[in-house]
């Protein structure tokens, strides 16, 4: 892509998505994650009904009456997308690829992040790491994580989500708010989902296109496979053809719904022609 035409796509979904997390997303996303924990702030002296656990002995000491510690919230926070770009993300029926939708959806994440004084750093995964970029907070940080989001070609066409979370835990230590998006079309990963849930807040995006549940009546018609590039011919009028279809992709929805609740962590799925607005208020305002 020619440098004019990435930075006119770039320019395109700030003015959408900074508008969004603007004028929606601010105060949903600050009511939503409250921060890793609390700071000392200063002491006072203790009042009936407070908690003793929060008497600051020292200071007790030195005066001779009780006086506890007052914390607040912990404000900033550090965000982490881990981005699926494998071969599959490039696909879509109507308005939009999935990719499409997964950049929007993480650039309006990232704004609202930004609004908020927090950092902001992404994984972009296929079977294998293919970008990290550490977080940090700023305009300029945010504008190359979607120059990335845009352009940036994976190395391989396959998916791994464990492969993506184990690293994941590897490079962030602190308790983070973790978005993973992904048409989840993998297996065996909920054991992964366990692990992150534990030390960080965990929320999965599921980005699906229509005709990956229902396939319309079409004849014989090829079937390529993106993250394998294999060709098979297939009767789409077959019943049988139809139900396993159904089964198979079902089977692949309740494995990503029932990982992530079991664990405790938040999930959102969204359709390609769907308004992503609605599918993330809703979920922040849930949450609050």
């Amino acid at each position: 892509m020619e440098t004019k035409e990435l930075l006119k796509k770039v320019r395109k979904i700030e003015i959408k998505t900074r508008r969004l997390s603007e004028n929606l997303f601010g105060g949903e996303y600050q009511s939503t994650f409250k921060g890793r924990g609390m700071t000392f702030s200063e002491v006072r002296k203790y009042e009936f009904g407070d908690d003793v656990r929060s008497i600051d002995w020292n200071v007790t000491a030195r005066y001779n009456e009780p006086f506890i510690k007052i914390f607040e919230e912990e404000r900033e926070l550090t965000m982490m997308l881990v981005v699926d770009i494998s071969a599959s993300e490039f696909f879509g029926t109507s308005t939009k690829f999935k990719r499409e939708l997964i950049t929007e959806i993480s650039a309006t994440l990232s704004f609202s992040a930004l609004q908020n004084n927090d950092k902001v750093g992404v994984i972009l995964f296929s079977d294998q790491i293919e970008l990290f970029i550490p977080p940090k907070k700023g305009k300029s940080h945010i504008l190359r994580i979607i120059r990335e989001l845009i352009e940036f070609k994976p190395n391989s066409k396959r998916t791994s989500i464990s492969t993506a979370l184990s690293f994941l835990m590897r490079v962030i230590k602190k308790k983070s708010i973790v978005f993973i998006l992904s048409d989840f079309i993998d297996s065996d990963y909920e054991n992964s989902i366990q692990l992150v849930s534990k030390k960080h807040d965990l929320t999965g995006i599921r980005i699906y296109d229509k005709i990956e549940s229902i396939i319309p009546n079409l004849g014989i018609v090829p079937f390529r496979d993106n993250e394998t590039s294999v060709i098979n011919y297939v009767n789409t009028n077959s019943k049988s053809f139809k139900s396993n279809h159904t089964i198979n992709y079902y089977k692949k929805v309740n494995y990503f719904e029932e990982s992530f609740k079991k664990n405790g962590s938040g999930q959102i799925s969204c359709q390609t022609d769907e308004d992503f607005v609605k599918k993330l208020l809703s979920y922040f305002k849930r949450r609050i």
